[in-house]
């Protein structure tokens, strides 16, 4: 195991404990993948506050660890081999904490590839989609005086909807039936602030749906889901 001093960003967010894992985040529907999935499989870790009211993500040290300038992203001092490994982009990271610990991420290859699909399809489709449906109906987009922009997001956001809709009938009670895996963790919180913080629960008719809510109920009921909700802690 190595310190991760060697990377620029601790200069800016120094690690109290090297041996752990590094978060750099914040409870963003993308920032919380990381550490409900941490909170999930007991991987110690401590969490480092990226601050965009500060431009945090901006400041050269982050850039250092992720040049697109986004989070999460995390240092894993303990990586492959035992030397230290940096990653952004909070699917693929969910797809090395799962292969890293053996924990929510089916072992047969077939259920493996069919969990890693709908966690590509989340950070292909609902994320966006839900974003840009909460920047026209919520923030800057909604002083737009076209509303097509908001009415193709609307409508794509409730389509997708209806595809986690069809994917939770048959009487499965996560997206890989009696699994709870990372497919489920890359979506909890998308949905979640789907229909809270960007207020656009009755504009995608959310509560016309059955398996959907139920599903977000019992993900929310979860211990880990609930604590990864809140880290980091925005002080």
């Amino acid at each position: 195991m190595a310190d991760p001093s060697s990377f620029p960003i601790t200069a800016r967010w120094p690690a109290q404990h090297p041996d752990r894992l590094q978060l750099y985040g914040l409870p963003t529907p993308n920032g919380v993948k990381v550490s409900i999935m941490l909170e999930e499989i007991g991987l110690p870790y401590e969490p480092h506050l990226v601050d965009f009211g500060k431009d945090d993500q901006q400041t050269p040290e982050f850039l250092s660890l992720n040049p697109n300038g986004k989070i999460p992203a995390i240092i894993d001092p303990d990586g492959p081999g035992g030397k230290p490994l940096g990653l952004f982009e909070s699917g693929a990271i969910l797809l090395y904490l799962a292969e890293k610990t053996g924990k929510l991420l089916p072992a047969d290859p077939a259920r493996r590839y069919e969990t890693i699909q709908w966690v590509f399809w989340q950070m292909g489709g609902p994320g966006p989609m839900f974003g840009q449906l909460g920047f026209f109906n919520k923030f800057a987009g909604r002083e737009y005086e076209d509303k097509r922009p908001l009415e193709r997001y609307r409508a794509e956001s409730e389509r997708l909807l209806k595809v986690l809709e069809t994917r939770l009938e048959d009487g499965r009670p996560w997206m890989m039936g009696d699994d709870y895996t990372i497919a489920d963790v890359s979506l909890l919180g998308w949905v979640r602030n789907l229909i809270g913080f960007y207020e656009a629960r009755e504009l995608v008719h959310f509560d016309e749906l059955k398996h959907v809510p139920a599903w977000l109920e019992r993900g929310l009921a979860r211990p880990a889901v609930q604590r990864g909700l809140t880290i980091p802690s925005r002080g």
